[in-house]
């Protein structure tokens, strides 16, 4: 066989097996597995969805719960007050050097 046969041979079956499967895939049976698995697809959206919802919510009672800490503990925190005698002398860096 020549290759311009080959090559028209291979065109003609290519052209006979996308029409049998443009025909399979238009068919009555095909659009309701579509329909299935689009059916499908959106419950699996709506799940998921309700996941994230659940998710989101839950990082948002950590975050304002932790900034609560952070507050408390501020409140809490209080500064560390030095009270010098008065009869002591205050040594500074400059008073060492003569």
């Amino acid at each position: 066989m020549t290759t311009i046969g080959k090559g028209a041979l291979l065109f003609l079956g290519g052209v006979l097996f996308g029409t049998a499967g443009i025909k399979v895939l238009s068919s009555k049976d095909a659009k309701k597995a579509y329909t299935h698995c689009t059916a499908a697809a959106l419950r699996a959206k709506d799940s998921v969805m309700k996941t994230v919802t659940k998710v989101q919510e839950n990082a948002e009672d950590i975050y304002a719960e932790a900034k609560q800490i952070n507050l408390d503990r501020e409140e809490n925190e209080k500064p560390v007050e030095l009270e010098l005698e008065p009869d002591e002398p205050v040594e500074t860096a400059n008073d060492n050097e003569v």
